[in-house]
């Protein structure tokens, strides 16, 4: 096994979020375990299934189905916006979405000034449709992630700037 072939384990053990990923050749083993954070709620344990890719005799994979719970560290917002902004997080594992439906327009778009109960996106989680609402009032500065995008329990959503009191 090469670098380039290594790399791309790595790459794709990432994406798919896998919790585990385990290779065997006769002179080579690798084992990627990745842990997830204690105050995250796991459902299931991963159930383990035998990979069906091409690989070349002689070799076992072993892989978990991915960990629904594993937020995505990239989506996370700078320190200085938590400071100054309120953030709205997913309270649950679903897809995104910024619209009632494909052709409606969004429900706030940056810039926005929104109320305590103003509905923010909806979260699709096992057919049903979750009405995620604003906790705040103030204006929408930034929306974290695209129309149709799976989000993590505790992965940002929104950034709103709060109304300041006078």
């Amino acid at each position: 096994m090469n670098i380039k072939e290594l790399k791309e384990i790595i790459r794709l053990v990432a994406e798919k979020e896998f919790a585990e990923f385990e290779l065997e050749q006769p002179d080579f083993k690798l084992r990627i375990r990745r842990t997830v954070p204690p105050a995250v709620p796991v459902a299931d344990a991963p159930s383990v299934r035998p990979a069906t890719s091409a690989m070349p005799t002689g070799e076992s994979v072993v892989m978990a189905s991915p960990t629904p719970a594993v937020a995505a560290v990239e989506a996370a917002p700078p320190v200085e916006e938590e400071k100054l902004y309120h953030i709205i997080t997913a309270p649950i594992v679903g897809t995104f979405y910024r619209a009632p439906n494909p052709t409606a327009s969004p429900f706030v778009e940056i810039g926005d000034h929104v109320e305590p109960g103003t509905i923010l996106c909806i979260i699709e989680a096992m057919k049903l449709m979750n009405e995620i609402t604003s906790d705040v009032a103030g204006e929408v500065v930034k929306i974290y992630v695209e129309n149709g995008q799976p989000v993590e329990y505790g992965q940002p959503l929104f950034a709103i700037k709060p109304n300041t009191r006078a």
